[in-house]
């Protein structure tokens, strides 16, 4: 439950718009910048001689007094000195601590620890980036897209933004192959214990196992597999390709079951779609990104896992 000063903050952040970088950056700083400052502040002091910015802004700043609060995230490289509107919200802002003042003290170590929470959620809610980048093969861009998704984790730990993408991307490489009433997806935190499955996917007599860290129980699940008269396919990544190999093959089921890295996975379609066609990569590039997007709006509740396809 929210205390009534949070409560207050947040008013204050919603009546002005207080969720993108440059304003983050502002408040960050100018709530440490007036922490010790005898009431009540005159706008007028933190203006730069020019009056057209505020003054003690900056990114070294910036990310100092984010790394006190355990953000190592770089929020704006200017630390809000050239955002547009700058000045405004600082006036703004100088009014509202005054009328708080003049009510109770302000409770500045909340206030820090406010918007360092607001700047963790920016930065939970922005979406992964995949580029176009010519000079790269359409795997290793995937590979970078994997490699933010690593980085995330392991600033959110407890969210398997890798996994999670991992099985989506594959959800859509396989709903635009085939008759999309064939393929049912699932929201990537549903076990497939808890819902009867035998596996991510079941396309006719193949069952398609996502994941990317692959042990001795999916082994196992995949002997079940074909026992039960289905060809298990294992989808990892390029680097969890040998362990689910070895495993295979020390469970006796070597030769039996296939394993993918999912790089390769999707650049193969996107060629095949693009009939190898350079000018038309992109579109398929783009056609799978709109069909993830698709999935995740569908099933996922955490808008930070869509991504942006950046031409």
């Amino acid at each position: 439950m929210m205390s009534e000063a949070e409560k207050r903050l947040k008013t204050f952040q919603i009546e002005n718009n207080i969720v993108t970088k440059g304003p983050l950056s502002l408040v960050v700083q100018f709530t440490r910048m007036v922490r010790d400052k005898v009431f009540p502040l005159n706008s007028d002091d933190y203006r730069t001689g020019s009056q057209g910015q505020v003054a003690g802004l900056g990114g070294s700043n910036l990310k100092k007094i984010l790394k006190e609060q355990g953000i190592s995230q770089m929020l704006a490289s200017e630390g809000g000195r050239t955002s547009r509107g700058s000045m405004g919200l600082m006036i703004k802002y100088v009014e509202f601590l005054n009328a708080w003042d003049s009510e109770e003290p302000v409770n500045f170590t909340v206030v820090e620890k406010f918007w360092a929470d607001q700047v963790l959620e920016y930065f939970r809610n922005q979406p992964f980036i995949l580029t176009a980048d010519a000079s790269k093969t359409i795997g290793a861009n995937f590979d970078d897209l994997f490699g933010q998704a690593r980085k995330r984790q392991s600033q959110n730990p407890g969210t398997q933004y890798l996994g999670i993408i991992l099985q989506h991307l594959v959800a859509a490489k396989l709903s635009l192959i085939l008759p999309e009433s064939s393929i049912k997806v699932h929201g990537a935190s549903v076990a497939d214990s808890s819902t009867e499955r035998n596996g991510d996917f079941t396309v006719k007599n193949t069952i398609i196992h996502c994941t990317t860290a692959p042990g001795a129980p999916l082994i196992e699940k995949c002997g079940n597999n074909i026992r039960s008269g289905f060809h298990p396919v294992i989808v990892t990544i390029f680097d969890r390709v040998r362990t689910a190999l070895d495993l295979a093959s020390d469970a006796g089921l070597g030769g039996r079951i296939e394993v993918w890295d999912v790089q390769q996975f999707l650049s193969t379609n996107i060629y095949e779609h693009s009939f190898f066609d350079e000018t038309n990569l992109n579109e398929a590039i783009s056609k799978i990104v709109a069909k993830y997007n698709y999935i995740v709006s569908s099933t996922e509740t955490d808008p930070s896992l869509r991504i942006d396809f950046e031409r």
